[in-house]
C-alpha cells in the first residue's frame, strides 16, 4: 500500500490509483527477449494478481519471500538466477515511465556493468539490474529513504563493482508525484 498517498486520497482511492498504475507498468514492460515475472505479496493474493493482470502479455507470477525489501530483492534475484536467467532486471510497479526501451536499455548495460541503476527523482530507484547475484547490496539498507541508489551505488563501489545509472524518473508515493505523472487531477 502506497501510505503518503493513502494517508492523502484514502486507502480506497490510493488502493485504485495503484491498480491502474501496476497494470500499465506490468504492459509497458512486458516484452520479448525476456522472461517477465510479476513478484506479488501476500503469497495468498496469486489468483487475485493474475485476476488484475490478465491480458498484460506472456507473464509469470510468485509469492515475494522475506521479512523486508531487501529480503524480498535477494530472493528474487537469487530464484531468476538459479531458474537460468543471465541477467536480471527487477522493476517497481510504481514508476509510470517505465516501458519497454527502459528495460531493453537495462539488460543491455548488463553486457557491460555489473549493475545498473534507474534511479527515481525522490532518491530511491525504479529499476535495479543485476550481472550475477550480489545479495551484499541489499542487507541493511535503510530503505524509503532519499539515500537509497547513493547508498547501492556506493555499496556496489565498495565491492568492486561496475555501475550503469539510466536516466531518473519520477516514481509515484505522493499525491504530488501522482498530480505530476497525470493520474490525479489538480
Amino acid at each position: 500500500m502506497k501510505t503518503r498517498l493513502a494517508a492523502a486520497i484514502g486507502a480506497a482511492a490510493a488502493a485504485t490509483l495503484y491498480r491502474r498504475l501496476g497494470r500499465r507498468v506490468v504492459e509497458a514492460t512486458v516484452g520479448s527477449g525476456y522472461r517477465t515475472t510479476v513478484w506479488f505479496t501476500p503469497a495468498g493474493r496469486g489468483p487475485d494478481v493474475r485476476r488484475w493482470l490478465a491480458g498484460t502479455g506472456r507473464v509469470a507470477f510468485r509469492p515475494q519471500r522475506g521479512a523486508g525489501l531487501g529480503a524480498r530483492l535477494i530472493h528474487a534475484f537469487a530464484r531468476e538466477f538459479a531458474a537460468g536467467a543471465g541477467r536480471v532486471v527487477i522493476v517497481g510497479s510504481d514508476c509510470p515511465a517505465v516501458h519497454r526501451r527502459v528495460i531493453r536499455a537495462a539488460f543491455t548495460a548488463l553486457g557491460t556493468h555489473d549493475v545498473v541503476l534507474g534511479p527515481a527523482l525522490d532518491g530511491g530507484y525504479y529499476l535495479i539490474g543485476l550481472a550475477a547475484p550480489r545479495p551484499a547490496l541489499f542487507r541493511a539498507v535503510a530503505w524509503s529513504t532519499a539515500a537509497v541508489a547513493r547508498e547501492t551505488r556506493a555499496r556496489a563501489g565498495a565491492l568492486g563493482l561496475s555501475c550503469r545509472l539510466l536516466r531518473p524518473l519520477r516514481d509515484v508515493d505522493t499525491v504530488r508525484d501522482a498530480r505530476a505523472c497525470g493520474l490525479l487531477n489538480s
